[in-house]
């Protein structure tokens, strides 16, 4: 069953390897980091509010009244890393929300998951706003550069 998925004959390693440098190519196309830091953010924020952690005979139980608060907060960091993943054309914005709701986080959420989910969503956020299509960068700066060197400074060619 699992080598006719692959195609009969196929070698697992070559299948490996198309499936990675697939994965790369998908990974170098979005903002893959800056989703994977706001995925991280919203793990913790979620999970710590609503644990009972034991360390040793102490325990440690984070229920307060902002369960709720934390509960929307990391759904909102998750629903916005898959966006970062999936529409890439949104990420200024969802870089923004990403960097607000880490904040908010801090003051709602238990010190924003005890200082991961807030130090992590600043990171993706910031990622998120920083990153920039590799196709539409790469094409036009060097064209631009090379516009402007070939003309000496001060030369006017008036509609050449």
């Amino acid at each position: 069953m699992f080598f006719e998925l692959f195609g009969g004959r196929r070698n697992l390693r070559v299948a490996a390897a198309d499936a990675r440098r697939g994965f790369r190519t998908w990974r170098g196309e979005r903002p893959f980091w800056a989703g994977l830091f706001t995925f991280a953010a919203g793990l913790p924020i979620i999970y710590f509010p609503y644990a009972h952690l034991n360390f040793g005979a102490i325990p440690l139980a984070l229920s307060t009244s902002a369960g709720a608060g934390s509960l929307i907060i990391g759904v909102l960091l998750v629903a916005l890393a898959i966006s970062l993943w999936f529409h890439q054309q949104v990420r200024v914005f969802a870089g923004i929300t990403v960097i607000l709701l880490a904040l908010i986080s801090f003051p709602v959420a238990n010190f924003g998951g005890l200082l991961i989910g807030l130090f992590s969503g600043l990171i993706g956020g910031s990622l998120a706003c920083a990153w920039v299509p590799p196709t539409g960068a790469a094409e036009s700066l060097p064209a631009a550069n090379r516009a402007s060197t070939t003309t000496p400074a001060g030369e006017d060619h008036g509609g050449e």
